[in-house]
């Protein structure tokens, strides 16, 4: 029986931001807090990859922490730590980022229906770009190619898709779950969280009221 994880990236250093993305609140929670227990809806499998000494909003203990085995190497490292906790229990994985707190638990579903024993990668393309960071994994295989990959320095995570069996999920296959991608819409700055807190303020718009009922 296949049974689903998730990986979670929070090792950033937000530079853009000027503050750690992981505490910043929304609602009554911070934003990793939220993306964990959105994740929490489809599975109890939930790994939170950080930077070695980050310090983390509380979390629930059955969520298990790895951190990363060398500084500032992208999100890449993370992503290969977080796999690799997840290879002998998982045969798939979803990947997120911390910094995308209006996830729809629904787009997991949809990338799910879409797997297949034949593929590594569940990769979304929406808005013209590939979304590595809303995709659905084969933990062990992807585990090997990001080491493979950061042993010959590279450390871009869209460079995965090439060394993985990759099926492309176009947008319109997930349109319905999600119509304005707000799965894949990140926070990167201060404007960005600003707009945010202004949509959630709006009860009919609000993706975290939805996202509990």
């Amino acid at each position: 029986m296949e049974r689903l994880g998730a990986v979670i990236l929070c090792g950033g250093r937000s530079r853009r931001m000027g503050r750690p993305k992981e505490w910043m609140p929304i609602g009554e929670e911070t934003f990793l807090q939220r993306m964990v227990r959105l994740v929490s809806t489809r599975t109890p499998l939930v790994v939170v990859a950080a930077a070695k000494g980050q310090e983390l909003p509380a979390l629930p203990a059955e969520v298990e922490r790895v951190f990363d085995l060398e500084p500032d190497r992208g999100p890449l490292q993370g992503f290969a730590v977080g796999m690799q906790a997840l290879a002998s229990r998982s045969t798939w994985a979803f990947a997120c980022a911390t910094d995308c707190p209006l996830l729809r638990p629904e787009w997991i579903d949809r990338l799910l229906a879409c797997t297949s024993d034949k593929m590594d990668l569940i990769l979304p393309h929406v808005e013209g770009h590939d979304q590595p960071l809303a995709a659905l994994y084969r933990p062990e295989v992807a585990a090997e190619a990001a080491a493979e990959l950061l042993a010959t320095g590279q450390t871009p995570l869209r460079l995965i898709r090439n060394q993985l069996r990759t099926h492309t999920v176009e947008a319109e296959i997930l349109a319905d779950v999600d119509p304005d991608f707000l799965t894949v819409r990140n926070i990167n700055t201060q404007s960005d969280y600003e707009i945010l807190i202004e949509l959630l303020s709006d009860p009919e718009m609000n993706p975290i009221r939805k996202s509990r009922d």
